[in-house]
């Protein structure tokens, strides 16, 4: 994320008569009609990939300015239909460094993990592409390095995990394993593997991995994973009714 992005978004909508007032928008002819973002998100980000002033890169980069701008789900929704429509794909390399940016910075990032789980994580035609970019690849020098940047997206991406199939992040999680700043956002993608409807762990490798972690004693719900797996479940939907008899045994 950057400012500049930002700024380029706000001139963007500048130029089509939309501009911010206090916490909302208004549009030049309609002053008195004030707009949200979501609003403004649902009315323009479309637009963006039908710009003919800039190239596909420029468009993916306007894109997540007007994101940064507007912190609206809608806006990854049109960049993924835009990758995904008769005009696409779009190029990688913007497109995926404009994730990792927005999972480096400081600046919460629900709307960017939430766009990682629901669309590209849950898809079986984009999942393995889609982790590879924003971690699998890279993971190796996340946890060499450690820099406060690298591990907060590996933190964000490893939290929203839950859905990518176990033989595409198995890798990813045995080397996420090493760095014990990273133990906390493992159990949630642990957790989520097992209770996403999407989900589906490994469960005699993801109880080894388990083990491994090192937690907060008052994390909830680690020992009604911890005995799950030890019964071979590999998620929730497979028998809803073990999660409750692992409540009652280790309550």
């Amino acid at each position: 994320m950057t400012t500049q992005a930002m700024e380029d978004a706000r001139r963007w909508l500048g130029e089509r008569g939309v501009r911010q007032a206090g916490d909302g928008w208004i549009r030049a002819e309609a002053p008195g009609q004030p707009l949200t973002a979501g609003q403004v998100a649902h009315s323009w980000a479309e637009e963006v990939f039908a710009d003919d002033d800039l190239d596909a890169a420029g468009q993916v980069r306007l894109a997540f300015g007007l994101l940064d701008l507007l912190d609206e789900y809608w806006v990854t929704c049109e960049i993924r239909f835009a990758h995904q429509g008769p005009d696409g794909p779009l190029p990688a390399d913007a497109l995926w460094d404009g994730y990792r940016r927005r999972l480096e910075a400081e600046r919460d990032a629900e709307t960017v993990t939430y766009s990682l789980w629901v669309d590209w994580f849950e898809d079986r035609a984009t999942v393995e592409t889609a982790f590879a970019e924003v971690l699998g690849n890279d993971v190796e020098r996340v946890v060499v390095e450690g820099s406060d940047a690298l591990v907060r997206r590996a933190r964000r991406v490893l939290a929203c995990s839950g859905p990518v199939p176990w033989p595409v992040k198995e890798n990813a999680y045995d080397t996420a394993v090493r760095l014990p700043a990273l133990h906390p956002a493992l159990f949630e993608g642990l957790l989520a593997g097992y209770h996403d409807v999407y989900g589906a762990l490994e469960p005699a490798a993801a109880l080894v991995l388990l083990e491994r972690l090192r937690l907060p004693a008052d994390t909830p719900h680690v020992q009604e994973l911890r005995f799950v797996l030890a019964g071979g479940q590999a998620n929730h939907r497979q028998d809803p009714g073990v999660w409750d008899a692992a409540v009652q045994a280790c309550s």
